[in-house]
């Protein structure tokens, strides 16, 4: 072998050599690799709200304004002098009671004069009538005799009609408010004298959306509120506007409700709620448990011991709880807390007790 053969052979050997030595510091070996294996950290512990059904129930709020059940501006019909006041503000009246009288010395003498001319009238239609029977008279002249009975007999009602007119009566029971006029004034149908109203039942006024126009009913039950007391009151619906408002777009409604105490004061502001939609067996949820993502939402149930992802469609809502129509079912357990840290696969543990609504 020449010298620069064995020169080579040498430096293959050494390459070789140290070839060696570098080559098990690179691959690790088996035991090398099972010294740091990827340990899993305690179960995250976690509340659950188990599935069952229950009655639900979608209720609007709304505000409202108490008016009184009947409510009028007496006012007189005719123009006079007021001659006596009978009534006395805030006192309770009957219907028909006389509140006021005007000075109707006129139409009293108008009264006389009409009845004086029927009388007459009603003499010569007689005397006529039997003129023509005897055949003394014509039918034209007996026509005549009965037109004038039949226009002073039309007087004497009007001049009845007129005084009558003179007294001012309640047209139904109810609670009068501050009188407006004294003994003395002169009074026009433009003034007012006082305000009847009943308030032994009240209605309660107010307006909803137009979304729910086909979910409000007669007979339907609101609850409402005001501020002079602590206690709610119900009410029943008894009226619906058959259309919607074009400038607020929203449905007026009319309830009414028993205030024998007077409580209720016409006027004043009503805080309302009413049931709109009810379900008797659904399925529902926490809200904090109903996760938002891209394209639709999910909750996350317990499962062996795991939390898992399920996707979920929603439908009523209400202040705390979500309906949930597809994709869970009775008995499932929802996980309530620790939303952030969940994940598909994450190892849970349950609190005691579960929390359920």
């Amino acid at each position: 072998m020449s010298k620069t053969s064995k020169q080579v052979v040498w430096v293959v050997v050494g390459i070789l050599a140290l070839a060696g030595l570098l080559i098990p510091k690179f691959i690790p070996s088996e035991s090398n690799a099972a010294v740091a294996p990827t340990s899993e950290g305690p179960a995250l512990l976690v509340r659950t709200h188990i599935i069952a059904p229950r009655r639900l129930e979608e209720r609007l709020a709304t505000s409202g304004t108490i008016r009184a059940d009947e409510m009028v501006e007496l006012r007189s019909e005719i123009s006079g002098t007021v001659a006596e006041i009978f009534f006395h503000e805030g006192a309770r009246v009957a219907a028909g009671e006389l509140l006021v009288k005007l000075d109707d010395d006129e139409l009293v003498a108008r009264r006389d004069r009409a009845q004086h001319r029927l009388q007459l009238a009603e003499f010569r239609e007689t005397r006529q009538q039997d003129l023509l029977a005897q055949g003394l008279t014509s039918q034209e002249d007996y026509d005549l005799a009965m037109t004038q009975l039949n226009v002073f007999q039309a007087e004497m009602r009007l001049a009845e009609i007129e005084l009558e007119k003179t007294e001012i009566r309640a047209p139904f029971r109810g609670i009068l408010g501050f009188r407006y006029i004294s003994k003395g004034s002169a009074l026009t149908p433009q003034t007012r004298i006082a305000t009847l109203q009943v308030i032994d039942r009240v209605k309660i006024e107010f307006s909803m959306p137009e979304r729910y126009a086909g979910k409000v009913h007669l007979n339907d039950t609101i609850r409402f509120r005001v501020n002079s007391s602590e206690s709610p009151f119900e009410g029943t619906i008894y009226a619906i506007e058959p259309a919607v408002d074009l400038e607020t777009r929203s449905l007026r409604v009319r309830a009414r409700s028993s205030n024998p105490e007077r409580v209720l004061m016409p006027g004043a502001f009503a805080d309302v709620e009413l049931v709109v939609n009810e379900i008797e067996a659904a399925i529902t949820v926490p809200a904090i448990a109903v996760i938002p993502e891209l394209g639709g939402k999910k909750v996350f149930v317990y499962e062996n011991g795991t939390s898992m992802p399920r996707v979920v469609e929603t439908g009523m809502r209400t202040e705390d709880s979500v309906q949930i129509v597809r994709g869970l079912s009775v008995g499932d357990r929802v996980i309530v807390s620790g939303i952030q840290q969940l994940r598909p696969g994450l190892a849970v543990t349950l609190e005691a007790p579960e929390a359920s609504l």
